[in-house]
């Protein structure tokens, strides 16, 4: 069993992402750091864990999302649902770790986005099921929920949500660029001496979610094309490709955000129509898919991104994805492109953690949103309280430890035990096609 954080509380993070292949979970003890201010804070990774989606709740949550439509009853069943597996997970994960759901203080749920409505003419909103009131009463546990729609109420994109731990941990003398590939991609521009505000983001575009659709239709066990195998076989289709860039998404000037709305089953469908009908193999359909998402991300950097970007550190389902991390230090020669577990924490679990962080501001009353990244009008609390039979005595703790003064500006990892083995490091192949 791990030794628990003499101060501070240990905050579970957890959240299904837009491939809605997995519960990403996250142990984290945060705490005080009272050696570097009284802003600062420690973050240390406790346990960790990619619990798979139920599968049946997986086929019916993706039929939903790829007709955008569904009877009332089944989106309130789905709701409570989704909230059961999150709970699932979680109590699984705690199983493996050897921890007790009683040393866990505080859950912080992301949830599962069912709708993220950023169309123009439409009234900004958007949707995270997994109903958080399941969640504590199957844990015991106070929960955080809902956590995007402050910013979303305050003008903003409600994404990316993540960039306040990447701003806090990356600031520093060099410009850094914390791009995330998971069903949508999306990027942190941390400015070397800028200070963590000073930081900005948007969602870049696809990431995975058109080539976990392709690899379904092509009939993959795993559901995706597994180290990108298939792409790297393949050779893109360079008017395809072009088709696909000129969708109006890409010039559109940031905060912006994106979701399974614009580029979902039905926008993938349509692509993989199209390279039938140019006769395209299964493997130059999937290298032309892996190649609009590195592209994408790249003439974002190019637009919109700083002038000059010292290191691009890579994380989410996509940085596991040969076919992608080729192109993009390919087209990337100026700049370090490594995977983010170099900073000291997996990849594939930071956002999990990031939401452990932003329950854990929620708790305390501050700010946790950088408008800068956002697009919001003002710094707001994300997340809203579900009491869990904890609440009063995390009430109690969080009044003796609460910083009136400012929200958090600092944040620092402590070093932590891997509960897993780590990747396979990466084997490079030279790609020579221009985007």
């Amino acid at each position: 069993m791990e030794a628990r954080a003499e101060q501070g509380m240990r905050v579970m993070g957890m959240i299904s992402g837009t491939s809605v292949d997995a519960i990403d979970v996250a142990v984290c003890d945060l705490a005080p750091d009272t050696r570097n201010g009284p802003d600062a804070l420690t973050l240390r990774l406790v346990a960790h864990a990619e619990q798979p989606f139920p599968p049946t709740l997986r086929e019916r949550t993706l039929e939903l999302l790829s007709h955008q439509a569904a009877p009332l009853a089944d989106l309130t069943e789905l709701n409570f649902q989704i909230g059961d597996a999150f709970a699932e997970a979680a109590l699984q994960t705690l199983d493996t770790a050897g921890i007790g759901v009683e040393e866990i203080d505080l859950a912080a749920s992301h949830g599962q986005t069912l709708y993220h409505l950023m169309e123009s003419g439409r009234t900004p909103s958007t949707w995270q099921a997994g109903e958080a009131a399941v969640i504590a009463q199957r844990l015991g546990v106070t929960v955080t929920a809902d956590i995007r729609v402050a910013d979303v109420a305050a003008g903003g994109q409600g994404a990316p949500l993540v960039s306040f731990l990447d701003a806090l941990l990356f600031a520093g003398p060099h410009t850094v660029a914390l791009q995330n590939i998971g069903g949508i991609g999306n990027v942190t521009f941390v400015l070397g001496g800028g200070a963590p505000e000073d930081a900005y983001a948007f969602d870049t575009g696809p990431g995975n979610s058109l080539l976990d659709r392709a690899a379904r239709v092509f009939g993959l066990p795993a559901g995706y094309d597994e180290g990108g195998q298939m792409a790297l076989r393949g050779t893109v289709h360079d008017d395809l490709l072009a088709e696909m860039l000129a969708h109006p998404y890409y010039a559109r000037h940031p905060p912006k955000s994106t979701g399974r709305e614009v580029f979902g089953d039905g926008y993938a469908d349509e692509i993989l129509a199209r390279a039938e009908q140019l006769l395209l193999s299964p493997d130059d359909t999937m290298a032309t898919l892996a190649a609009l998402t590195a592209a994408s991300i790249v003439q974002a950097y190019r637009a919109f991104g700083p002038p000059r970007i010292e290191a691009v550190q890579v994380s989410g389902g996509g940085a596991r994805n040969l076919a992608l991390m080729d192109r993009l230090r390919a087209f990337l020669p100026e700049s370090r492109v490594i995977l983010y577990d170099e900073s000291g924490m997996p990849g594939a679990i930071k956002e999990a953690a990031a939401f452990a962080l932003l329950g854990y501001e929620c708790i305390h009353g501050r700010p946790a949103n950088l408008p800068s990244c956002t697009g919001a009008a003002a710094s707001v609390v994300l997340g809203k309280i579900t009491p869990g039979a904890n609440y009063n005595s995390l009430l109690s703790r969080v009044a003796r430890e609460v910083n009136p003064c400012s929200p958090t500006r600092k944040i620092s990892l402590q070093a932590w035990k891997p509960n897993r083995p780590t990747p396979p490091p990466h084997t490079s192949t030279q790609w020579n096609r221009s985007i």
